[in-house]
């Protein structure tokens, strides 16, 4: 891999880099928020479909009482019909049964055949007299069917509006948790910005006398010739000198931030576009820009960083920051980079 000289005494802060990320934070800050949003979603359209089988069963339990009501009505008019006509039957009937008794008792012209008739009557009469109690229990039978199937309309009608009731407690709150999720997640955003600004503060103290290192948005970017030699996934002494001053400072900030803030230091490797030669055990740049940035995260945990706070990424050539075929360029790209961010 081609080794470009490094120049010396370059200060300029490159802005650009740093909006580009800030806008890359300000993504996943976005992104979170609507994850947070999707979960609630997807925990409100649970609830709710619970909600719906339950509305859906009362509401086919009301539709099929209704039905037995509509029927029992029906059964009721046709009783009352039938009533009423053997109430008309039963007046023709006595009607009848008067004047043949009238006949008989003037005995004018009454013969045996009026007799049997009129007995033939009081047989009708009987008849007609029970059908018409009969006909009245089966009405009140209905009637006290048709109270018993109202009273169960409204105690379903009860429960409809009580899990309506219910549902929209739930919406609120959902509606309320999503509230404090943003609020608590913007709360974490400004500690670790805090705790960031404090580290990366310490970092340009201790690092203040170095051209080769700079400051890229929110990141601290070193050229990888400070760090290993050409082709090597490993560390050189004088990058072990330097790595050890942000373990130190990453040692010390460390403990100040919040156990319930979950920050780690990633640490990026980064590759220039030439090929490797494919004589070394690293077979591309891939394979390079990984290896450099786990040497990083190891030597870390030998000075005693928590591996747990530690994450290594490789990009190989495809993160630039040149995109000019010069070795100036290349040389820029060939980086490590350091981010304090949230897991």
């Amino acid at each position: 891999m081609a080794l470009a000289k490094t120049r010396r005494g370059d200060n300029r802060v490159d802005y650009w880099p740093g909006f580009v990320d800030a806008l890359s934070t300000l993504l996943l800050a976005i992104m979170f928020l609507l994850s947070v949003f999707v979960l609630a979603q997807f925990l409100l359209s649970q609830e709710i479909t619970g909600k719906d089988e339950v509305l859906n069963r009362l509401n086919s339990q009301i539709d099929e009482l209704t039905s037995l009501l509509s029927l029992e009505r029906t059964t009721k008019q046709d009783l009352e019909d039938s009533l009423a006509n053997v109430s008309a039957n039963l007046q023709d009937v006595e009607g009848e049964k008067s004047r043949l008794q009238s006949l008989l008792d003037s005995g004018a012209g009454v013969s045996e055949a009026a007799e049997a008739r009129a007995g033939k009557l009081s047989e009708i009469l009987s008849e007609e007299r029970q059908l018409s109690q009969r006909a009245r229990s089966q009405v009140e039978l209905l009637n006290q069917q048709i109270s018993a199937l109202r009273r169960q309309i409204a105690a379903l009608e009860d429960a409809l509006d009580a899990s309506e009731n219910r549902d929209r407690e739930s919406k609120t709150k959902i509606a309320d948790l999503g509230k404090r999720l943003n609020v608590a997640l913007a709360q974490r955003v400004q500690e670790l910005n805090r705790y960031r600004s404090d580290f990366f503060g310490r970092l340009r103290e201790i690092l203040s006398d170095r051209s080769d290192i700079r400051i890229v948005g929110d990141r601290f970017v070193f050229q990888s010739e400070v760090l290993f030699s050409s082709g090597s996934g490993d560390l050189n002494p004088e990058g072990k000198t330097e790595m050890l001053k942000v373990a130190q400072a990453l040692l010390t900030i460390g403990r100040e931030i919040p156990d319930d803030i979950n920050w780690v230091l990633r640490v990026d490797g980064h590759t220039d576009d030439i090929p490797l030669s494919g004589t070394g055990r690293l077979k591309d740049n891939w394979e390079l820009s990984s290896a450099r940035a786990t040497s990083v995260v190891r030597y870390f945990i030998s000075e005693g960083v928590p591996a747990n706070r530690l994450v290594a990424a490789g990009f190989g050539e495809f993160q630039p920051l040149e995109n000019a075929d010069t070795d100036e360029a290349r040389s820029k790209n060939r980086r490590i980079e350091l981010k304090l961010t949230e897991r």
